[in-house]
């Protein structure tokens, strides 16, 4: 490989989006990619108008443009065995192949994995018909936590405060409502506590972790409404102490990559375990193949490191011996996302005020397009991820919620609590 490494970016989101941000600060980039991109990622990088879903057509575009290391961000490229195709072709890919990815694209996969290697997970069942599901149900209390068993872009999980809301979307999983993500659907047990987000660098032996973050699900102030992909993130988060960290990494990280070792499909890229921290200790809610989004927005404001060594690491090395460092500063994201998002939303509309942010406040964009003209429009739910940086995380808040108020977008709309309780525990 030669000293200045030619990249490439899949995706469109502010996942991708930090992800560059922070590959364009690495000494050792030749030229940055990103595909599709979007309207903020023109500034750090080429946009190229590539199908992931091709594989063929990613690799002519690798080969053609020299390109030397694929970060493939999203979840559904991955499932699909990009990484697969791509290192097939001598093309190093950072991401899992289509197999250890299934611990993402197949809830049931995962969750039977957990039974295999005693992880410390929820009760569950496993179902591929509505009738079994039904009588599951039967014997079971509420609140109880019903999942499409695919992908379904973060809005498959139903938490039932009542059997009705339960078999209800039971029904409604195996009627489509998520098309191909609910051909199965796993019904479990519903735990309490709080949740984090934990995320390790992988090798396929040795894992290599992160910075510790706390994402916010539910689309309302004070986690009320449905879930959706995640409305706001912060890091780091103080209720993941080293002790628990340590605990995580022995009872789910490790015994997870010796089974997927086991099963020939050792896991490489990061992996992301949602736990919910329970009165029993951490439990696995689930596993992302990816980095979070919005944590990753976080990690990335946060990293001292040159991120590019240790993907490349990851991706056809060795993390074993590697470290990483991080600012000592909290980082806060906050979502601006389009009115009816996680339901029905209108695209097209115009974002003003970008200008007016704070220079030290980051606004990764997460659905946007930018015309010749340089007018910045709305194309997706989640739209931009206004992030910034403080000695706590109330001070990353206030920075983060002046960079919202300094945006005029009168169709857009967020959160006004993220991070509410690492606040509360730090005015104890």
């Amino acid at each position: 490989m030669s000293d200045k490494r030619n990249i490439l970016v899949l995706g469109s989101g502010g996942r991708e989006h930090a992800l560059a941000w922070k590959i364009a600060q690495s000494p050792l980039l030749g030229t940055l990619y990103c595909a599709p991109g979007n309207g903020g990622m023109a500034a750090l990088a080429e946009n190229v108008a590539l199908d992931m879903a091709d594989h063929e057509a990613v690799i002519s575009f690798c080969r053609a443009k020299a390109i030397d290391l694929v970060v493939i961000g999203p979840e559904a490229p991955l499932v699909a065995g990009l990484a697969d195709d791509l290192n097939g072709a001598n093309i190093a890919a950072f991401g899992p192949g289509k197999i250890a990815a299934q611990l993402e694209g197949s809830k049931g996969y995962t969750k039977d994995l957990c039974s295999e290697a005693d992880i410390p997970t929820a009760a569950y069942g496993r179902f591929d018909n509505a009738c079994d599901a039904l009588a599951y149900l039967d014997t079971q209390s509420a609140p109880i936590v019903v999942k499409a068993d695919g992908l379904a872009a973060g809005k498959g999980v139903i938490i039932a405060e009542d059997m009705q809301t339960a078999r209800d979307a039971v029904e409604d999983i195996f009627d489509g409502v998520f098309g191909e993500a609910g051909a199965e659907l796993v019904v479990e047990e519903f735990m309490t506590g709080e949740e984090a987000s934990f995320f390790v660098l992988c090798d396929g032996e040795n894992a290599l972790p992160m910075a510790t973050a706390q994402d916010h699900k539910r689309v309302g102030d004070s986690d009320t409404g449905p879930n959706t992909g995640g409305m706001g993130a912060y890091s780091p988060a103080s209720i993941m102490t080293p002790a628990l960290i340590d605990e995580t990494m022995k009872t789910i990280i490790k015994p997870t990559l010796a089974a997927m070792a086991r099963r020939g499909a050792p896991y490489r890229g990061v992996l992301y375990a949602g736990l919910m921290l329970t009165p029993e200790g951490p439990k696995l809610v689930e596993y992302n193949a990816r980095f979070g989004d919005p944590e990753c927005q976080v990690l990335m404001l946060r990293l001292k490191s040159d991120i590019v060594p240790a993907l490349e690491a990851a991706a056809t090395g060795s993390v074993a011996n590697m470290t990483l460092d991080w600012h000592d500063d909290a980082a806060m994201t906050v979502v601006m996302a389009a009115q009816g998002y996680p339901g029905s939303y209108d695209k097209g509309t115009v974002i003003n005020g970008l200008d007016k942010v704070d220079a030290e406040t980051m606004v990764f964009h997460a659905g946007t397009a930018r015309a010749e003209d340089g007018t910045i429009t709305a194309t997706g739910g989640r739209v931009l991820n206004v992030t910034a940086r403080g000695k706590t995380v109330a001070q990353a808040q206030a920075s983060a919620y002046a960079g919202v108020n300094a945006i005029d977008w009168p169709q857009g709309f967020c959160r006004h609590d993220i991070g509410y309780r690492e606040i509360a525990r730090e005015q104890r």
